[in-house]
């Protein structure tokens, strides 16, 4: 099969690029070649920026691609740009979205109100609130700006009735080359010993889903080669879902950490340390769809995923390691102080 993927260098792609290599896929990769990665030799490669795909389309068409797979729409233009460029030239869109999109996240970010039941499925309800980072200073991910909108990326790729189109809601996704270093301040603070980590009690109790970056690439990868997947959407995510306080802990076993998570009641915490989002709503999806459907199951286990996780986060530390960390992940003074008086 022919597959043509849009982006596909930085943190998840080139596990999926692998994963159609590995599976006897001719693929080839359309990127602005402005991250270096090794891919496997046979993939081709096409430069430019997605800004001006329409630009590209005599070259798509060359090539001919069965299925075309977006890493990162984000935008309702993006959609449209995207079905506009590959009408005539491919037989489905696979696109790359995100469990953001349902109304529990909306719970969350105080803009919805009404705790959603769990778990989500994918026909829990949507957002009703648009553009959920927009005239935010601080977006979660490069390239997310104010339009970013996945709720509309959807409707587009999914409204089509000449390209069909199939979505893949990706949870949070953790492992190498992670861009928000998800475990790093939390394993700095254990390399350095510390007693204790402080997690306030509505927050070590969230439950959330991760997905190890290798299967979730298998998962979409999945998706991408297999005809049923067509008209569908699936959920992909870990089977085990962990309270915070659970994962910080489980990846304290691993590093043989001697310290302790431990659990304050928002009244005793200085107020900068106020959450900013609505932790009484849980965030964790079910993803037997794609199981029982595509076939779907890890290919490696949550304790080679924490492993290899931990690896590279310690050999790769962030430059900016304040960039993505909450203020009571670095306030060491004020820690110290609460686990002077509770420890």
């Amino acid at each position: 099969m022919k597959i043509l993927v849009i982006g596909g260098t930085k943190f998840i792609g080139p596990s999926v690029v692998r994963q159609l290599s590995k599976m006897g896929h001719e693929v080839t990769v359309f990127h602005r070649g402005k991250t270096t990665v090794e891919l496997p030799l046979n993939v081709q490669e096409i430069l430019g920026d997605r800004t001006h795909i329409t630009d590209f389309k005599s070259k798509f068409a060359e090539i001919s691609p069965q299925v075309v797979l977006d890493m990162f729409p984000y935008t309702e233009n993006d959609a449209l740009m995207l079905m506009k460029t590959f009408k005539g030239i491919t037989q489905r869109i696979v696109a790359i979205s995100s469990m953001d999109v349902y109304r529990a996240y909306g719970v969350i970010l105080g803009r919805e109100s009404d705790v959603i039941p769990l778990p989500i499925t994918e026909d829990s309800p949507l957002r009703s609130s648009l553009y959920p980072y927009r005239n935010k200073s601080e977006k979660p991910l490069e390239g997310i700006d104010d339009d970013y909108e996945k709720i509309l990326v959807e409707k587009v790729v999914m409204s089509d009735p000449d390209l069909p189109g199939t979505i893949v809601r990706l949870p949070m996704v953790y492992g190498e080359n992670d861009p928000l270093n998800r475990l790093f301040p939390y394993l700095q603070r254990m390399d350095e010993n510390r007693q204790g980590i402080v997690l306030e009690e509505s927050l070590a109790g969230w439950r959330g889903s991760y997905g190890y970056v290798e299967n979730v690439g298998y998962a979409i990868a999945l998706a991408v080669t297999n005809e049923r997947a067509s008209d569908r959407i699936y959920h992909v995510a870990d089977t085990q879902v962990l309270s915070e306080a659970e994962r910080i802990t489980k990846v304290g076993e691993v590093v043989r950490w001697e310290g302790k998570v431990v659990t304050v009641p928002p009244e005793k915490l200085p107020p900068e340390w106020k959450l900013p989002v609505n932790t009484k709503q849980d965030w964790f999806i079910d993803s037997t769809r794609i199981r029982q459907e595509l076939g779907y199951s890890e290919i490696i286990s949550p304790e080679e995923a924490l492993q290899r996780t931990i690896d590279w986060q310690r050999s790769h530390p962030p430059q900016e390691p304040d960039k993505f960390a909450a203020p009571w992940l670095l306030d060491y003074a004020t820690e110290d102080a609460i686990l002077a008086k509770l420890l």
